[in-house]
């Protein structure tokens, strides 16, 4: 089997509720998507995307992420979709860095191997792990007021996991404003759920221990990403009192085992664009589960096809290290493709179709903006 071609969609993904909000005064509207489809020689084709959460998230902006595979789709034309290594180190000694533009395409061949093995992706990926997985929501900064009703919204469709925004500056309340939206957010907190104060490295030290010191005892939670530098994060990891998960500054193999050998967190935010595809995501899982890291699986953002990757790395993660995994179309206004997996009792279970499951709608997607292969 060989790579025929390689297809590439551009779709803007608008925001549900209109807008969203970072720390450091970020804020997006739409997300600009980037969706792959490669066709084989034998008559299967595979799909993938990748949806940078605008350009300011990591080093990634979707200009960039389909000028990346502007470089890399024609060095894949003519390989083994199934030999996931040997496209990755293709793919690796073509771009230095650019995980975003090797996601789609990586998933994309993934998709394709899975159906011409006759088996659904979290077969693929080490074995389904019996019954649904719990599903996060991403609740963006606001008032505490407006942020509860938020999380009470995502309750009531069975959410099971919340991550907060946090990250206010001085003048918009700072880490008053911050320990208020916690307190909110968790004041209806019920049995089983999980929640995490996310500042996506929005936070100086200073910030993060003046936050933690107005909140009261016994605040069931998780602190994620809130130092933009490894010394930010391990000045107040050995001051924090709650634990803590890191995001954005474990994007490699390398920067997974220096937080381990640092003892830095005690779980790993996993996103499929910001780690680079499935490839590297099921290598550095492996690798946080030897280190008995907990872990959420996720993307930056996304649409069905992100969400249906997300699903099966969930669907295949052992279980007691998994907390939750993020539902993206929950996020925006936009559906790109048909994906049978409904949030039922708090969580969503991998279908039993071949790949990643879904079916793409073309109308949506319009024509290709670049083909590669012909």
């Amino acid at each position: 089997m060989k790579i025929k071609t390689i297809d590439v969609f551009q779709v803007d993904l608008p925001v549900k509720g209109g807008v969203y909000r970072l720390s450091g005064g970020r804020e997006y509207t739409a997300y600009d998507a980037t969706i792959v489809r490669i066709s084989t020689d034998t008559g299967f084709e595979g799909w993938g995307e990748s949806t940078p959460f605008g350009s300011t998230y990591i080093a990634a902006h979707a200009g960039g992420t389909r000028a990346g595979i502007d470089l890399l789709a024609p060095t894949l034309i003519g390989m083994d979709p199934r030999q996931h290594d040997r496209l990755w180190d293709k793919m690796c000694n073509t771009l230095k860095g650019h995980r975003d533009a090797r996601t789609a395409l990586d998933i994309a061949c993934w998709d394709i191997a899975a159906k011409a093995a006759g088996q659904p992706l979290c077969d693929m990926l080490g074995g389904r792990t019996p019954g649904a997985i719990p599903v996060i929501s991403s609740i963006g900064g606001d008032t505490p007021e407006k942020m509860r009703e938020k999380v009470a919204n995502h309750r009531a469709q069975g959410f099971l996991g919340h991550s907060i925004k946090i990250g206010a500056s001085e003048a918009e309340g700072g880490p008053m404003l911050d320990a208020e939206r916690i307190q909110a957010c968790l004041a209806d907190r019920q049995p089983g759920e999980w929640f995490l104060a996310d500042a996506n490295n929005g936070l100086s030290v200073e910030h993060a221990l003046r936050m933690l010191s107005l909140l009261p005892d016994g605040l069931d939670f998780v602190l994620e990403a809130p130092c933009a530098s490894w010394r930010e994060t391990q000045s107040l990891r050995q001051r924090c009192n709650v634990p803590l998960l890191l995001d954005e500054l474990v994007q490699s193999e390398a920067d997974l085992m220096q937080a381990i050998s640092q003892d830095t967190c005690d779980g790993v935010g996993l996103k499929v664009s910001k780690q680079g595809g499935i490839t590297p995501m099921i290598r550095q899982r492996t690798i946080a589960a030897s280190a008995g890291l907990v872990m959420s699986v996720q993307d930056t953002v996304g649409s069905e096809i992100s969400f249906a990757t997300i699903l099966h790395i969930a669907q295949s993660t052992p279980r007691h290290l998994l907390r939750c995994a993020l539902d993206p179309r929950s996020m925006v206004t936009l559906s790109t493709a048909e994906f049978e997996a409904p949030i039922v009792n708090g969580g969503a279970e991998a279908p039993d179709a071949l790949g990643l499951g879904v079916s793409p709608k073309l109308e949506t997607l319009g024509e290709p903006v670049a083909t590669y292969g012909v």
